[in-house]
């Protein structure tokens, strides 16, 4: 099973494509790290925010999941480049992603804060001296941004680092319901881009991301998502009050549940009870279209085949394109 692990809705950015930033969490509404005991074995967690370093007691948040999770990352914006080294020189197996929306202009205009682009790519070569192994950053694209993908990803490339995409979505989470593509076909081109110079690495890892990408353009252009959802299955998200939900792709105009409070009972409890067999009902019947790697990435695991078989098929004809 993986998690997300929403820590604080405050936020030192101001992106132009999520309202988090405009309803902060108070610190005292925000849960204590003892909470996270409650939850069960995961394979994976991602700690994300708002902005996670904005809370004091963050590696006690870090301490109690590592005896939780078998791979730990962390989501930053990478503003408090000393913070976030300090905590990775001492936690050297935990993986830290900075999202960064382009290069230096276009970066700092989505994201809302001068300077956002130097205070991230700082960051990320801080980790890398520092001997920090499971270290990248991550565009969200948009209208705005799908030139700037392609020349993100060759600067991943070219400095080592792992390099995750997603696009824009709706949802209560991103406090966003206006996000939509005036131009589909720029943006899901930009994405097949990707995906073909990804399908050209000798790395496997490259070619599922290749999938992945696929699966954005497709989501793009409005089709349906390549695999069933496994939300409230394979993955949850804990939200800063305690709240379980089934994912953050919910929509307060199409639908929004959560499993229960882990601070009212055990995570088992909430797991296995009526109301998680509702929900789970409904995201099988869910209207929404996401396709947003928190998850994707544990249907891609668990219907491992099609994946597989989209690889091999775009690998053979890539493999006939370049014969004379």
């Amino acid at each position: 099973m993986e998690a997300a692990v929403v820590v604080t809705y405050r936020c030192d950015n101001r992106c132009r494509m999520c309202g988090i930033w405009k309803f902060p969490t108070a610190p005292e509404e925000e849960f204590a790290p003892g909470l996270l005991r409650k939850l069960p074995r995961l394979a994976f967690c991602n700690i994300t925010g708002g902005e996670p370093f904005l809370r004091d007691d963050l590696e006690d948040i870090v301490s109690i999941l590592e005896g939780k999770a078998g791979r730990i990352v962390i989501s930053t914006n990478g503003w408090d480049t000393d913070r976030i080294l300090d905590l990775a020189r001492r936690r050297p197996r935990l993986g830290v992603r900075v999202s960064l929306e382009g290069l230096p202009v276009v970066n700092d205009e989505l994201r809302g804060r001068p300077g956002g682009f130097d205070h991230g790519l700082r960051t990320l070569l801080g980790l890398q001296a520092a001997g920090v192994k499971d270290i990248g950053f991550g565009i969200t694209v948009s209208d705005r941004n799908p030139g700037e993908l392609m020349e993100l990803y060759r600067l991943a490339r070219g400095l080592g680092f792992e390099f995750a995409t997603a696009a824009v979505h709706n949802s209560y989470y991103f406090h966003a319901s206006g996000n939509a593509f005036q131009d589909p076909d720029r943006v899901a081109g930009a994405f097949a881009e990707l995906a073909e110079a990804q399908l050209r690495e000798r790395s496997v890892k490259s070619w599922f991301r290749a999938y992945f990408n696929h699966g954005l353009a497709g989501y793009v252009r409005g089709r349906a998502r390549l695999l069933p959802c496994g939300a409230g299955t394979d993955m949850f998200f804990l939200d800063p009050f305690g709240e379980v939900r089934p994912c953050n792709g919910m929509e307060q105009g199409v639908w929004l549940d959560s499993f229960g409070n882990l601070h009212d009972r055990t995570f088992e409890e909430i797991w296995s009870s009526p109301k998680a067999a509702e929900i789970r009902e409904k995201v099988r019947t869910c209207s929404k279209n996401c396709w947003m790697i928190g998850t994707a990435g544990p249907a891609m695991k668990k219907h491992i085949r099609r994946p597989l078989a989209w690889v091999a098929r775009r690998k053979i004809g890539l493999t006939e394109k370049q014969k004379p």
